[in-house]
């Protein structure tokens, strides 16, 4: 199993849900599932097996011997079967604060949303407050999932911002809506 510097800890889990370091044998259903899924990714065109295979080697790869790296992914597992994938990205070390980044499996979507959003927002939480000592965590997302919304404020997650039309969906400028919440108990 890769491990992240940045961590002393590598391993998180819940119930029959565990996160750890983002392996190189789940890339090809990342691959699968990030391309089913565009519509709400900031991701510009389909993912190949070669630019999946270059960005695990590369990217992916040097995050791991990286003192403080720009983002820290998971594999999201249940009984020990990859079922998504995401983590902290866009993170600010010196203001202590990141995103997050979750999909799961497309085919759990319809019927298994809320649990495993729920579920990766939970251990994640561990990972960004407990472990990482941060002070906020954030979303980032295009108004076109209304149940995440949900999600994030069942997990106390308070609506921070809307970016009013801010990204182009299908010929249609949408909202971007920021939900956020605040460590409470940094103890730094």
């Amino acid at each position: 199993m890769n491990s992240y510097k940045a961590l002393s800890q590598q391993e998180f889990s819940s119930g029959d849900f565990k996160i750890i370091p983002i392996r190189f044998e789940d890339r090809m259903d990342i691959m699968k599932w990030r391309n089913e899924q565009m519509y709400h990714l900031r991701q510009s065109q389909p993912l190949t097996i070669e630019s999946q295979d270059k960005y695990f080697n590369t990217t992916v790869k040097s995050l791991f011997e990286q003192e403080k790296p720009k983002q820290l992914l998971f594999s999201f597992l249940k009984n020990g079967i990859c079922v998504g994938y995401g983590g902290l990205v866009h993170i600010n070390w010196i203001d202590k604060n990141a995103e997050i980044s979750f999909i799961m499996d497309t085919e759990l979507e319809e019927h298994f949303f809320e649990k495993n959003w729920s579920e990766f927002l939970y251990l994640i939480e561990i990972v960004a407050f407990q472990k990482l000592k941060f002070h906020k965590l954030h979303s980032f997302a295009f108004n076109l999932r209304p149940l995440i919304y949900k999600v994030l404020e069942n997990a106390f997650f308070e609506q921070e911002a809307i970016l009013k039309e801010h990204c182009l969906f299908n010929d249609n400028f949408i909202d971007v809506i920021i939900h956020a919440k605040f460590n409470r108990n940094e103890g730094y």
